[in-house]
């Protein structure tokens, strides 16, 4: 196969970025979009330029470094993949890719196609753990759990953090992602002491990143790479409200006394 790869090259986040051309010639169908960028790099090199900076780790689709839009579809045309998963055979001989960053404020660019997603990081330090003493570890089913709530908790836990939700809605919100870190707790017994306070947390602390609000495009859900649903956004936002109406009765409550 014999390829034209449009590829977002910016030197660091204060610089001005550019789309550069290379061609990309005999890759191989069965190459993933990573291994064909490890070849155009080793061409690259040879030639004494700059090879294209561009996040990976796992490769295999579980950690979501490996994040970048492609033909303006965050990971690719393929559903359901990541991109590190995304095989050359998904495309045409002679096709045109262009290859971009996440585009978010809340996602700078380090460089070309690497973003920094500490934000996403910084959603989970705010509330996305279990901090109330609950003793060692339990014997396998010594706690009730219900199915169906066991294999909610389980769907949310699915996500990986690659920001696609992010890239893909046209509000740069990150609801699915914290949607879905509060929800994998919320399920669970173990959560629920924190339950409410950690949706509040999270969310404010989504707000300030700077992420963009939710307007039920549902470009999130469609973007992620494991289909995590909206849904879970329906319930954080009810844990959300819930919160914060408690925080206003124990504020009257508090007030009350004062007096």
């Amino acid at each position: 196969m014999r390829l034209v790869l449009h590829v977002w090259r910016q030197r660091g986040p204060d610089a001005a970025g550019r789309f550069v051309t290379y061609p990309a010639t005999d890759v191989s169908p069965d190459m993933s979009f990573l291994e064909m960028l490890d070849v155009v790099n080793e061409g690259l090199i040879l030639k004494g330029e700059e090879p294209i900076a561009f996040d990976h780790d796992c490769r295999e689709g579980i950690c979501g470094a490996c994040g970048m839009v492609i033909n303006g579809r965050p990971h690719g045309p393929r559903e359901r993949t990541t991109t590190c998963q995304l095989h050359m055979r998904s495309f045409r001989d002679g096709d045109e890719l262009w290859i971009e960053p996440w585009r978010a404020r809340a996602f700078p660019v380090l460089r070309d196609l690497i973003v920094d997603r500490g934000a996403l990081d910084r959603i989970i330090a705010a509330g996305g753990y279990i901090s109330a003493p609950i003793g060692s570890a339990p014997d396998a089913n010594a706690i009730p759990v219900r199915k169906e709530n066991a294999d909610l908790a389980m769907d949310a836990a699915q996500c990986i953090g690659c920001g696609a939700c992010v890239a893909a809605c046209p509000n740069a919100s990150a609801m699915l992602f914290t949607a879905a870190k509060i929800s994998h707790l919320g399920l669970l017994p173990q959560g629920q002491p924190e339950r409410f306070e950690r949706a509040r947390a999270m969310v404010e602390r989504m707000d300030d990143e700077g992420f963009g609000s939710c307007t039920n495009h549902e470009e999130c859900e469609a973007a992620c790479p494991k289909g995590i649903s909206v849904a879970f956004i329906a319930r954080m936002n009810a844990d959300f409200v819930k919160a914060r109406l408690t925080e206003g009765r124990r504020v009257a409550k508090v007030g009350e006394g004062g007096a």
